[in-house]
């Protein structure tokens, strides 16, 4: 194994917030309680960290495992910090529970998509269109909206709206366009109703049809084949260029389908696109889980503790330099990143453009050397 490097970084960027909504841990799923408080917590990325694809990597079970006491209780309030999703936090949840054998609560897990929860109020009863993998427009719904949409099923109320669709033989069939526009059309129906807000929740499934239909929703003000109107508010859960999957190599992430959206949109329309992305590296992601990781503190402690009391350390253990370590390097003390070998980054030495505290080959020697640095 690689001898562990520790680099010390005396700037650090202030904070930039943006408001979140509150998570509280469950505390019936942390049945049984530590006397004393923690003072250090630890935020985990998942993809080329804890996992790649459904197969864990890096010792992480293990890992894991020494988080929790001889009886399973939780002992030290970890969470998952992921620009990934596109499924309920309480299905990732279990689903993480399942690969990795322990037991994982839904306050646990922070997507990239959570800050979306602060926006269902605004946009509750509107029309708003959901896109990426997975479940994005079950996801949408269970943080409060209540007419959404998913571009799957959007692009079904618009007959030829996607030219490419007949050579489309993978994509799930919805009832043909004739049907669902007589069945749902008129004043109340989808294709007459503008789109007052677009949310990429996941990595898009299909980017030509996706392009072309943001085109249309965005440069019409909702109303896909009207006239050239303002544009309604876009949001992207995340702007991660690339991630660590299966294949050996990076795989394109959300970023770059925000790239390519935006080169295409900004040649064909008059307007500049006008977005905003949530997600690492943005300090404010490392703020909400400053706060997550001090409910789920609390949820563990029989002692009060001071709601503003704060941790000594605070640690970021992820794969990729310009979101996991570059996010913890700006929201300054006392986040402490440590940099592992299993994902994105590969290297033997530290990054040059944005280095860790600490390089480590895997998860497991990252949590090693965590409890071997809180109990000296």
């Amino acid at each position: 194994m690689m001898p562990l490097r520790i680099l010390r970084n005396a700037s650090k960027s202030p904070r930039n917030q943006f408001p979140f909504p509150p998570v509280f841990a469950d505390r019936r799923f942390f049945s049984h309680q530590n006397p004393q408080p923690a003072t250090f917590g630890i935020a985990f990325d998942i993809d080329g960290v804890i996992l790649r694809g459904e197969t864990p990597i890096g010792g992480s079970p293990k890992a894991l495992k020494r988080l929790y006491d001889e009886s399973g209780t939780l002992r030290i309030p970890y969470a998952f910090l992921t620009n990934g999703g596109g499924v309920p936090e309480s299905k990732r949840a279990t689903e993480l529970s399942d690969l990795l054998g322990v037991p994982i609560s839904h306050s646990q897990v922070i997507q990239g998509h959570f800050p979306f929860k602060k926006l269902a109020t605004r946009f509750q009863n509107e029309l708003v269109v959901a896109i990426g993998k997975g479940e994005p427009s079950r996801v949408l719904s269970e943080y409060g909206f209540k007419n959404v949409l998913s571009v799957d099923e959007y692009t079904s109320y618009f007959e030829h709206i996607d030219p490419l669709e007949k050579f489309k033989n993978w994509m799930r069939k919805f009832p043909d366009h004739e049907t669902r526009s007589r069945d749902l059309g008129g004043r109340n129906g989808p294709c007459s109703q503008r789109v007052k807000a677009v949310f990429i929740v996941s990595d898009s499934v299909d980017w030509s049809r996706d392009i072309q239909v943001l085109g249309d929703i965005l440069s019409t003000g909702g109303l896909p084949g009207g006239e050239i109107s303002s544009q309604p508010p876009l949001y992207f859960a995340s702007d991660d260029l690339s991630y660590q999957g299966l294949f050996p190599a990076e795989r394109l992430g959300m970023g770059a389908f925000r790239i390519a959206l935006e080169s295409v949109y900004n040649s064909v329309y008059p307007n500049p696109l006008v977005y905003s992305s949530f997600g690492k590296p943005n300090p404010s992601v490392f703020k909400n889980a400053e706060n997550v990781l001090s409910e789920i503190r609390r949820s563990i402690t029989t002692q009060p503790t001071n709601h503003q009391s704060s941790f000594k350390a605070l640690y970021m253990i992820g794969d990729n330099p310009s979101v996991d370590i570059n996010g913890a390097r700006q929201a300054g003390r006392p986040w402490f990143s440590i940099l592992t070998r299993t994902g994105v980054f590969r290297g033997k030495e530290n990054h040059e453009v944005y280095p860790a505290d600490l390089v480590v080959d895997t998860v497991q020697d990252a949590v090693d050397y965590i409890l071997s640095r809180e109990s000296s």
